[in-house]
């Protein structure tokens, strides 16, 4: 979405301080710890708890599991946050439930960024309890922001994995596709990850071209969002077409379709039938909202 011309896409505009300092001083994140206004984010089968203004819930940090790990978020005004993760949990489910989608569009813009924070980091925590180079169980350090392995001495940090997602663009309409395993009537920009010793650009043109058989000229940058299931950095591009014509991989996509700016700002204010939009918290929503209104 924007506002005022700037785009805002969903899980951006983060208002924590992530306070770097204290992920290096264990004295002073004992006492940020020990702090009588230090919170615990509440987290329910890794889905948050939102109050009816669209804020998370937070409660003390002697709520937390006995023996949970503790991350440090940041500051919000001098008041530490954290998110726990408890002992032994696994890694989330693959699918996110309807209660979390649900939650996704009641969060405020700034809510959102802190959940998506403390989501990514606790998921990467529990899929990361192993040294990848030895094998043996890492210990937590940098208040959160790392693991540490006391064999090797390895250290292993948190990493977001890049993801192209584009329009294609072509005499005044964008390309749009769907998979089998979204919702009736849903189409959204294409996407997907960055392959190694791959530019923007280029992961832009290769990911079309395999899904829709469409040929990319010029690629323009257009914004990017943290998406926290798991961890990726999606960034959204608009690329300019040298044909109409579209060949789909069928085992990428189940349609693609060329959509006019009349049908995309329709499908994005619920009015038309031409398709069913992303939700709104979706990169893919702010990618045809820009494209539809020539901001991108």
């Amino acid at each position: 979405m924007s506002v005022d011309g700037k785009l805002t896409p969903g899980f951006t505009g983060g208002t924590l301080d992530r306070a770097d300092a204290l992920r290096h001083d264990d004295a002073a994140l004992a006492a940020a710890m020990g702090n009588w206004q230090a919170r615990l984010l509440v987290l329910h089968n890794w889905e948050p708890e939102v109050t009816d203004d669209g804020r998370l819930g937070w409660t003390m940090l002697t709520e937390a599991a006995d023996d949970a790990e503790f991350v440090l978020l940041g500051l919000d005004n001098g008041r530490p946050r954290f998110a726990a993760l408890p002992p032994g949990q696994g890694a989330p489910p693959p699918f996110r439930s309807p209660t979390l989608f649900g939650v996704l569009d009641q969060l405020q813009p700034g809510e959102a960024a802190t959940f998506a924070t403390a989501r990514s980091l606790l998921d990467w925590h529990a899929r990361h309890r192993f040294c990848a180079n030895c094998g043996t169980p890492t210990a937590l350090f940098r208040a959160g922001w790392g693991r540490k392995c006391p064999n090797c001495h390895a250290e292993h940090f948190p990493r977001t994995d890049p993801v192209v997602i584009m329009l294609a663009e072509h005499d005044g309409r964008a390309l749009i596709g769907r998979q089998p395993s979204w919702p009736a009537g849903r189409y959204s920009a294409l996407a997907g990850f960055l392959e190694p010793g791959e530019a923007i650009e280029e992961a832009v043109r290769r990911e079309i071209g395999e899904e829709a058989g469409v040929e990319i000229g010029a690629v323009r940058y257009v914004a990017s969002q943290p998406w926290p299931f798991p961890s990726q950095l999606m960034i959204a591009c608009v690329g300019q077409a040298l044909s109409a014509e579209i060949t789909l991989d069928e085992n990428e996509l189940e349609d693609a379709k060329w959509v006019t700016r009349d049908e995309v700002m329709s499908a994005l204010d619920g009015s038309g039938d031409a398709f069913l939009a992303p939700p709104p918290y979706a990169i893919a929503h702010t990618l045809l909202h820009a494209w539809a209104h020539e901001l991108a």
